[in-house]
Parts: structure tokens; sequence; C-alpha cells
């Protein structure tokens, strides 16, 4: 809407001609419309050349900065068309009349746009609408995940400290290219970007609910731990050796399945109360049984460590004609 096109619309509209009395000082009244009724008083608004019309009744009805314009506490600009002028972005000023009108209004989902009818809300005084907004920025602000900070392990006394001081189940990733006595077989440095991968991915999706930690320290070159309460659960050793031709190499695996299997049966360690039976015994992280025949080697077998390692393998070619490979755990 253009400030050209409201000529017509004041001539069709006689409530809306400006007309200023003889005797009446400037800001007295709202610059001198000549209203039949209350809810006639018609007014027209240019705020930053964003134009609205709107009525005396409704700037007035609550008490705010513009209630002091229009009531005669202040002094109002107008121009030749009679358009009172109000030096401000008029982005929000649609929202600012809502609220004034029906005293609540649907506030922006962006926390930028939230900031921004915030500080209008504040110049225009309008208490109820600032008030609406502060509440509506903190709850965006304690509702927003935090950021997915990895502790980097640098001592066995860091480690313990970590493992103490937090609630959270704890998955760890203990990566140490260095350790390696031979050389890697063609697939073991991808497997190992893989391993890494995927414990950036698990920690973007669970850090939230688990604590994840990073080795770059320890003794071995690819292996995953598993904590709940304190303890350890479970343990991925990801590297085996190869006995080839005539020299040993080092192999590093993906064992993608079995390390997202540990991550949620780690899951059930999250709550204080200690881990449900039924779901120990559903992961396989405890043996089923009512709670009468408990014994003292199912208890020990709830504090039993997972291990699983990957197997090596004997490849050499001076094995006997026909027979088959040797696996060592």
């Amino acid at each position: 809407m253009s400030a050209e096109a409201s000529g017509p619309a004041a001539a069709e509209a006689p409530s809306l001609e400006v007309a200023k009395p003889s005797g009446l000082e400037p800001g007295s009244v709202a610059y001198g419309l000549k209203p039949l009724t209350t809810n006639s008083k018609y007014v027209k608004l240019n705020v930053g050349g964003s134009l609205h019309y709107t009525t005396l009744r409704t700037l007035t009805g609550q008490e705010s900065r513009l209630k002091a314009m229009f009531s005669g506490r202040a002094e109002v600009l107008t121009d030749a068309g009679g358009w009172v002028l109000i030096d401000r972005s008029g982005r929000h000023f649609g929202t600012i009349l809502n609220y004034l009108r029906d005293g609540s209004v649907p506030l922006p989902e962006s926390t930028r746009e939230l900031g921004e009818l915030l500080g209008e809300a504040r110049y225009y005084l309008v208490q109820g609408l600032i008030e609406d907004c502060q509440l509506a920025l903190q709850q965006k602000r304690e509702n927003v995940s935090p950021l997915c900070l990895i502790p980097t392990v640098t001592s066995p006394r860091e480690e313990q400290q970590l493992l103490a001081s937090t609630s959270k189940p704890v998955v760890k990733l203990l990566h140490n290219r260095s350790n390696n006595k031979y050389s890697y077989t063609s697939t073991s440095d991808d497997n190992l970007l893989k391993n890494i991968e995927l414990f950036d991915k698990l920690a973007l999706r669970f850090h939230g609910r688990l604590l994840f930690l990073k080795d770059v320290l320890g003794d071995e070159i690819c292996c995953w731990s598993f904590y709940g309460q304190g303890r350890k659960i479970a343990e991925v050793c990801c590297t085996s050796i190869v006995y080839a031709t005539e020299k040993k190499q080092t192999k590093v695996e993906f064992p993608e399945a079995r390390i997202f299997e540990e991550t949620l049966n780690i899951l059930i360690y999250e709550t204080p109360r200690g881990p449900d039976p039924a779901l120990l015994e559903a992961t396989g992280g405890a043996a089923g049984g009512g709670g009468a025949g408990r014994g003292e080697d199912e208890e020990n077998r709830e504090h039993r460590v997972r291990r699983i390692h990957v197997r090596r393998h004997i490849t050499h070619d001076e094995r006997p004609h026909g027979q088959q490979i040797v696996f060592k755990d």
C-alpha cells in the first residue's frame, strides 16, 4: 500500500478526514480527527514506509508508548496527507498492533525474528509482548541441543576421572596407528577411517544420551570400549595379525554391525537404577532366569566384560596340501 493510493480511500471514508479544530494545541489530541464514536476514531500510520490503519481505541487500550503519543501526552508528526509518521522499521509493527488489539499474537519461529520483535516491543513499551518474547527466547535456548563435545583422553587417570564424573553410559574409541609393529594390509587404512567416521556419526546421534571419548595414546590400534555405571561392559577390538607368506601384517577390520549393536546395548545403562534384567536377557548381557534362582555364577556373568576380537588368520603357503585355514583367537 502506498501513500498515493490513500487519497481515494480517504475520500470514500469521511471518518478518515483530517480536520484540525481551532484552539487545539499540537499533540493535545491525536492530530484533530473528527470521530463520530469511540470505535470510529481512525488513525493513519506511516511506520518506516509501512502504512497501517487502526483506531485510537487500539492505540490507547494498553499502557505503551503509542498510548502516550495518541492520548495527548506526546507530540506526533503528520505529513501533508494526514499520515502520522513514526521513524521505526515497519516490519513487525503489524504484530505490535495485533497484540494491542487481541492481547496475544503468534510469535515468530526464527530466533532472529523473535529478537527483532522483542526490540520493537521494548521500543513501544508493550510489556506483555516483551514478556512473551523473552519467555519464548528462553525456551528456545533451553531446547537447543548443546554442542557435541568429545573429550580426548590423555592419560589413564584422566579416563578414570571422566568415567567417574558422568552418569551417562560411555563409548570410547581408541585409535593409534603408530602402535603397529608390522606393515598394514591394503584395506586397513580405509577401515581405520571407517571406524573413526562411525564414531563421529554415533556421537552426533547419541551425544545427548551417551558420553563419547577418544583415546589416541592407548596400546591398541583400533578398539571400542563400552561402559555402564562406571564399569566396562563390552569391548570390540578391530585389529588382527595376518600371517602372510614371508611376513606378518596388521589388519584393521570394520565390524560395523557389532559396534552399532553394542552401542544400543549400552543404552540400557542410561537410567541410574541399573539395567533391566529383561533387557539384559534380550541383548545377551545376562542369562535369563527367575529372581529366586540368582546365584553367584549369574551375578558374575552380569559383571563379565564381553570382549569381541577379530580372529587372527594363518594363511602361510607352507601348510600341507588340503589343510584348511586355522583361526587363532
